[in-house]
């Protein structure tokens, strides 16, 4: 996707396998990669459209992207330096990642709880400290915020908006959205769209966008990425992808995600005819689905947690708290 005579590119992904650790640090037993032998490059500008079915590593690899989860550095560059060793891209806002539900780990109540707590959307949003003024403002407008509105009090897309505003206040480069826009009204959506767009032409940043909402995107994006089973299918300038010469974008995108589907469906018809499972092996987080014997013991180390996740007289085998393996 590098174009000639661009500058250093913003984002380069070369040969990408990723694979999510087990307990130990390293692959489970008879693991396969989620995401295998993936390479995009991003120039300022660009604005990338993240397609693909549910489940086929669209919010992993973006995860990756945002220094989320560790792998080699040589893999993943962002604006020349490793997504996630060097912390101070996120830091400085220069790489911003926004997606998912909004939430936050609190003690005695549980991880991932909603932000819904008594606070006025004006106190958060001025809460963050160095930004401009001015792009404050300019958001606060564009996302049409009212700043009386309280947390606990707010609709799932009226607290979107909050989060959207406050991930935006600080001058990104590159912007990694993962379904950000899904609780918008349309008008909002719109503004937003339009607003990120600017940046991209205006100030040279590149956003890769994972989205399954398509109205209103048919010329938006400069560049369009297809992941299928973690495998990279297609990335490609917008204008060089034929089939939206005759459909629309979301019906170009249809006809890949049918095809998919009913390819899938014949594999999985083939192996039932052999007697084979339908599906290969597969892994679930550090636990491997499929045959018994060769699943990982999982005492929830991953999430932070001492109780143990797999039930069993070994419960704290692989505990990191060296009082409980005694």
């Amino acid at each position: 996707m590098a174009e000639e005579g661009c500058p250093k590119p913003l984002v380069e992904v070369r040969d990408l396998c990723f694979t999510y650790p087990g307990i130990d640090g390293q692959p489970p037993p008879g693991s396969k990669p989620l995401i295998q032998c993936f390479s995009i490059t991003l120039n300022a500008g660009h604005r990338c459209l993240l397609v693909g079915a549910n489940g086929a590593g669209k919010t992993t690899v973006l995860k990756i992207l945002g220094g989320k989860h560790m792998v080699d550095p040589s893999m993943v560059r962002v604006m020349g330096r490793s997504a996630f060793h060097d912390t101070t891209l996120t830091s400085s806002g220069e790489l911003c990642y926004l997606g998912g539900e909004w939430r936050r780990d609190v003690a005695f109540a549980g991880f991932e709880v909603s932000i819904q707590m008594d606070v006025s959307a004006e106190k958060m949003i001025f809460g963050v400290a160095g930004v401009d003024p001015k792009r404050r403002d300019e958001l606060i407008k564009i996302l049409d915020i009212d700043l009386s509105w309280r947390m606990h009090k707010s609709s799932d897309g009226q607290r979107r908006r909050v989060q959207i505003c406050m991930g935006l206040l600080k001058p990104f480069k590159v912007l990694l959205l993962d379904e950000i826009t899904v609780d918008l009204d349309v008008l909002a959506r719109a503004n937003l769209l339009s607003y990120l767009k600017k940046e991209c032409n205006e100030r040279g940043a590149a956003i890769i966008y994972a989205t399954h909402i398509f109205d209103g995107l048919d010329d938006w994006p400069s560049h369009i990425v297809y992941i299928a089973h973690g495998k990279l299918q297609l990335a490609l300038p917008l204008e060089k992808v034929k089939e939206t010469s005759q459909l629309s974008l979301m019906r170009t995108v249809e006809s890949w995600l049918r095809k998919e589907r009913d390819e899938d469906r014949r594999r999985k018809k083939e192996r039932k005819a052999l007697g084979l499972q339908g599906n290969d092996k597969q892994v679930n987080g550090s636990r491997v689905v499929g045959d018994p014997a060769s699943r990982v013991l999982n005492n929830g180390w991953a999430g932070g947690r001492l109780n143990s996740t797999v039930a069993g007289a070994e419960n704290f085998f692989f505990s990191s708290n060296s009082v409980l393996r005694q």
